[in-house]
């Protein structure tokens, strides 16, 4: 379960067939239709048949699922995919769940805190940096303030605002 990447939530059933309705979580939701498996929380890997998209829902059709009465058992679970599946991202994006627990340096090298979330905000995202003995530091993910994140060395070096206070 480690390495697995929540994509969507499971809705409800489409029609009588075992078809699955899915609110997709994930910035590319056309991902679905490339996709060859779902993984559920209970450990069951479903093999993706097909995907289609209906209003904003993707509508599944797996192997396994054959009535709506088992679509239904699967109501509000997460589906996910392994995190080595996941779409290759353009050169200077990342996937948040690879930046937590990532120590976030100044530009002087002095450790600030750990890299806690990304929050979606509609312009630019905010990253949360929790700080030890602190509120956490919100910080607009641009280029300004995000100097640099280096997976390899494992680190994120940022220049913080005047307008976020250091203790």
């Amino acid at each position: 379960m480690e390495n697995q990447i929540v994509i969507g939530k499971i809705v409800a059933p489409h029609g009588v067939r075992g078809d699955i309705r899915i609110l997709p979580l994930t910035d590319k939701p056309e991902q679905f239709l490339d996709l060859d498996y779902l993984l559920l929380p209970d450990g069951r890997r479903l093999t993706v048949k097909a995907a289609r998209f209906h209003k904003r829902m993707v509508l599944v059709t797996t192997a396994e699922i054959k009535s709506m009465n088992e679509s239904e058992l699967l109501r509000g679970m997460e589906v996910s995919i392994n995190a080595e599946d996941l779409p290759e991202l353009e050169e200077g994006r990342f996937y948040v769940a690879d930046l937590i627990g990532l120590p976030v340096y100044d530009e002087q090298g002095e450790q600030i805190g750990t890299f806690k979330d990304a929050l979606s905000t509609g312009s630019n995202d905010v990253y949360v940096i929790a700080v030890p003995g602190q509120k956490d530091y919100l910080l607009p993910a641009l280029k300004k303030y995000v100097k640099e994140i280096n997976l390899a060395e494992k680190r994120i070096v940022v220049e913080l605002p005047e307008w976020v206070e250091a203790e």
